[in-house]
């Protein structure tokens, strides 16, 4: 276990994750804001510390974590790739644990693009024969 800082990032829709990970006593900080201050709800909660708890290592680290863009669920997840992705360079071999989990894939799937002459991504105005 290192001593300096691990950076990395994470992404999810619109919401961009900093996270930096360094051994600590388990303090989890969002934009200067404690966990539960950040994400009231526990189900948040419990996504951003998926990574942590699967490994059992929830006390061996502090980890400040920067937010922006995107809502509420896009920024929870976003914050779990970015802590799974940290815990990987700090220590490799839990790269199977934290994959076989789902935690190392970005997912993708973001809000498709509205079409011009269209009122949104696929929906179409109303058909008027005559």
């Amino acid at each position: 276990m290192s001593t300096e800082v691990v950076n990395t990032v994470g992404r999810r829709k619109a919401a961009v994750a900093r996270v930096y990970v360094k051994a600590g006593s388990g303090n989890i900080t969002i934009n200067n804001r404690s966990l539960d201050n950040y994400f009231p709800l526990e189900i948040f909660q419990y996504v951003v510390k998926q990574p942590l708890s699967v490994l059992n290592v929830a006390e061996n680290y502090d980890i400040k974590i920067n937010l922006t863009g995107g809502g509420i669920h896009g920024q929870a997840e976003a914050a779990r790739l970015g802590i799974a992705r940290a815990l990987v360079e700090i220590d490799p071999e839990w790269r199977p644990i934290l994959k076989k989990n789902g935690f190392m894939t970005r997912d993708s799937r973001v809000v498709e693009r509205k079409k011009p002459g269209q009122p949104g991504a696929r929906k179409r105005f109303q058909f008027s024969k005559r």
